[in-house]
């Protein structure tokens, strides 16, 4: 049976570290002027998306992966496997560690393990990350944190349009204000917090604090993650490949002019973060708008896209 694209109505998140970017960049209807986070391919208990066209229309991506796994190539698993985020980072995010499949499925109740990645869409000039530490030991890890010396203890790294990092469980990090991120990860909320910059939330209270699950998860001496970029050209569309890793496979499509595709996985997960076009299937067309976010089924025939625009594209 052919598949059609599946297109998806997100979800979104106020965070304490949100602004607007998501509705001046996207043109999102977004719930204040704190929303950080939009769940835009989620199959997670906190914020599934639902499905906005086609048969499955008004199903969770949660429910269809449940009931329909033809959909997604007979993939088994008990949970769909990863989750696509907008992140609007208007001021620093915590300093937080995820774990890995391991300590998670011993301490987090049915959560996966959590690797991510971020392609920074946009940022202000100067903006950073913190990606890494420098303790060499766990002992002098507690230590440093203990003491506060976060200006020798965390790793800061400059960041640009176009940047890609992959962001392994176990990683000491965060987005810094000013960044404006799409996140591929696994499905997981897993995450320990070590340091807030003593904010407090809207009920005036410190966010809570995880030092102990954090130095148990984390990656000590810190290591980077690992990525092998290569680029591959041809008529009407540039493709870069961020990383083909463990968890997912992470890519950019440059489309300009007309480019012929297939779908080859069990499924692809697209994000429209720039331009428009057309998506073109046997006798169908689909509009692509920036902020579009799409599921290519199992079944889906060969297809083409027109227009100039820019996706990112992962799979498992």
């Amino acid at each position: 049976m052919t598949q059609s694209p599946i297109f998806l109505t997100p979800v979104f998140k106020e965070k304490i570290w949100g602004g607007t970017a998501l509705r001046d960049r996207f043109g999102y209807g977004i719930p204040s002027e704190r929303t950080g986070e939009c769940w835009a391919i989620s199959a997670h208990p906190k914020g599934p998306s639902t499905v906005a066209n086609g048969p499955y229309k008004g199903k969770t991506l949660t429910e269809l992966w449940d009931e329909h796994r033809e959909v997604f190539g007979g993939v088994e698993g008990e949970r769909f496997p990863l989750l696509t985020k907008l992140l609007d980072v208007k001021e620093d995010m915590s300093i937080k560690v995820h774990p890995d499949d391991y300590y998670a499925g011993e301490n987090e109740e049915g959560e996966l393990g959590k690797t991510e990645c971020w392609y920074i869409i946009d940022c202000k000039e100067n903006a950073e990350i913190i990606y890494g530490h420098t303790a060499r030991s766990k002992t002098e890890l507690v230590t440093m944190i203990n003491s506060g010396d976060w200006e020798g203890l965390l790793r800061r790294i400059k960041i640009k349009p176009g940047d890609f990092y992959y962001v392994p469980s176990g990683t000491l990090h965060a987005l810094c204000k000013g960044a404006l991120v799409l996140e591929t990860q696994q499905n997981s909320d897993a995450t320990y917090r070590v340091y807030d910059y003593d904010r407090l939330d809207n009920n005036g209270r410190p966010r809570e604090l995880h030092f102990a699950k954090a130095v148990n998860a984390a990656t000590v001496p810190h290591v980077d993650g690992y990525i092998d970029e290569s680029t591959e050209s041809r008529k009407g569309i540039t493709i870069k490949t961020f990383v083909q890793g463990e968890y997912f496979s992470v890519y950019k499509w440059d489309i300009n002019g007309e480019a012929e595709l297939s779908q080859d996985e069990s499924f692809l997960l697209c994000s429209v973060i720039e331009g428009s076009g057309l998506l073109i299937y046997e006798d169908e067309t689909c509009p692509l708008n920036k902020g579009d976010h799409f599921i290519l089924p199992a079944q889906m025939p060969d297809f083409t896209i027109k227009g100039t625009c820019t996706l990112i594209v992962s799979h498992i």
